[in-house]
């Protein structure tokens, strides 16, 4: 069996590093290819790298036809154009771009194969799904997300807990835009009617919590994700990766990759 062969870039981070670990380890896949800023800090929690590591994927070689990205904002873009212009296929599991940076994404998908992802996880996936049918059968509900993560999270909100209030909006018809409330101080007056709140905490090393409420009278509905590992985020970005080698130009998420695109 020929084995998917792909370059796994910010390898040095956490994610990076549980990615590798679990490609190696995996009989569909190879790792070609281990690219970071710092290269002398990737040792993959002792597991032997047994690819060609490099700073960035111009001197990775070429051995490889899907990119992996869990890098930086400015390292996953960087990685784009060199996915653009090898004709590389790319799941990119970096968060926090802005939309002009998106829409930059969304138009090299018309000429490779894009996964682009807040969170990479088989159950949130799920949980967005579940999400937007609870929002859909309760419209008269409150909607607020609360999202747990590590001290060191540099982007808020996350991605993930982002993706979840477009996805709520989407079900209510709101425009998140002009009702998204992210964190309340002062004498701020009764929560109005279209309101969804995003609160972010950080604190310890948290991996991720993502919780939705849906309140409405005498009652409440909690959905709730907690992630006790990243190695079931790094485990989704290689389920991408294998489903993506095979898919012509586009942009996709995880949600397409599992089968459970919101209709």
């Amino acid at each position: 069996m020929n084995r998917i062969k792909i370059a796994v870039c910010g390898a040095a981070g956490r994610m990076g590093s549980s990615i590798i670990r679990l490609a190696q380890a995996d009989a569909e896949l190879e790792v070609s290819a281990a690219v970071d800023a710092r290269p002398e800090a990737m040792f993959f929690g002792g597991t032997v790298f047994k690819g060609k590591a490099s700073a960035d994927l111009a001197g990775a070689g070429n051995d490889f036809s899907v990119i992996i990205d869990f890098s930086s904002i400015d390292g996953a873009l960087r990685s784009l154009d060199f996915a653009l212009k090898n004709k590389k296929a790319i799941v990119i599991g970096t968060t926090g771009f802005s939309d002009s940076q998106t829409e930059k994404i969304k138009s090299a998908a018309r000429d490779i194969p894009v996964v682009l992802s807040p969170n990479m996880s088989v159950g949130v996936n799920l949980l967005f799904k579940l999400a937007y049918d609870a929002a859909k059968a309760l419209p008269g509900y409150d909607a607020e997300i609360v999202e747990l993560h590590h001290n060191q999270k540099k982007d808020s909100p996350s991605g993930t807990a982002a993706r979840l209030a477009q996805v709520v909006a989407s079900a209510l018809g709101i425009d998140l835009s002009k009702n998204g409330i992210y964190g309340r101080f002062g004498n701020i007056g009764a929560r109005k009617k279209n309101e969804i709140g995003v609160m972010s905490v950080r604190a310890g090393d948290i991996v991720g919590e993502h919780t939705l409420y849906l309140a409405g009278p005498g009652e409440r509905l909690e959905l709730t994700h907690k992630a006790h590992s990243r190695d079931n985020f790094a485990s989704g970005a290689l389920q991408a990766a294998k489903w993506l080698s095979s898919k012509p130009a586009g942009f996709y998420d995880m949600q397409d990759v599992l089968g459970l695109k919101i209709k």
